[in-house]
């Protein structure tokens, strides 16, 4: 893929690893709407100034879920770990948000790495066993992504662009039966938190009830919250 302003000498260092980053295996898993999802990247590189030697990292990156924000309202805190190259790539982003759904949908991401090694062979030897294992484990949020050694962040950081592009339908959709996008769409996603928190801490059913009733909305939701209350209701033996 060929994006504009390529000839900017102070971006030539992420639009390098934009231009050499691709993902050979996405997630067969799109991020969740109202949840965190964690993706078990493995990105493959050829040492810069090594013949034949191939980096490999493995780690998780984890997609906080996605908010409806305006693009001038994007943080300047968004990624936690990345280096100075993939913030000048987040800066061009952040102009060019029309294209960027992970940043108009305000994901956070937060880089964890896992292991990292340097091995003697072939790029194509290295990613086909990487793709084979991952495939054999049937992880459905497992990556593999070939990309350059330095900028290597800026790669990991293109394969979520177009995994989150690639979830944007889905989420969308989803927000919509949830209405998310009316007026008191915040609200409801605080509502969407509020029953994820009862459904673990039974102490706060009581108090998501009166958040219901407070904001009008008791009769809307009042199947999923009985169907709430009922799941920690101690089963009779």
């Amino acid at each position: 893929m060929i994006y504009p302003f390529m000839n900017a000498p102070s971006q030539f260092d992420f639009w390098y690893a934009v231009n050499n980053t691709r993902v050979v295996l996405a997630p067969a898993q799109r991020l969740e709407t109202f949840g965190t999802t964690v993706i078990h990247y493995h990105l493959v590189s050829e040492l810069m100034d090594s013949v034949d030697k191939i980096r490999v990292r493995e780690g998780r990156i984890a997609a906080h879920r996605p908010q409806i924000i305006t693009p001038a309202s994007i943080a300047d805190n968004l990624l936690e770990g990345f280096g100075d190259e993939a913030d000048k790539y987040v800066g061009w982003l952040r102009e060019h948000s029309r294209e960027l759904r992970i940043l108009q949908y305000g994901f956070v991401i937060r880089k964890e790495e896992i292991r990292d090694e340097t091995i003697t062979d072939k790029l194509d030897a290295v990613v086909e066993r990487v793709s084979e294992a991952v495939r054999k484990r049937e992880d459905p949020l497992s990556a593999v992504v070939i990309g350059v050694d330095s900028p290597w962040e800026v790669s990991l950081l293109k394969m979520m662009v177009e995994v989150s592009s690639n979830s944007y339908l889905s989420n969308v959709h989803e927000m919509e039966r949830h209405r998310m996008f009316a007026p008191d769409g915040d609200i409801r996603h605080e509502l969407e938190t509020d029953f994820q928190l009862a459904s673990r801490q039974p102490a706060r059913i009581a108090d998501l009830g009166n958040k219901l009733q407070k904001h009008g909305l008791f009769s809307e939701y009042e199947d999923r919250f009985f169907a709430l209350v009922k799941s920690q209701r101690p089963r009779s033996r």
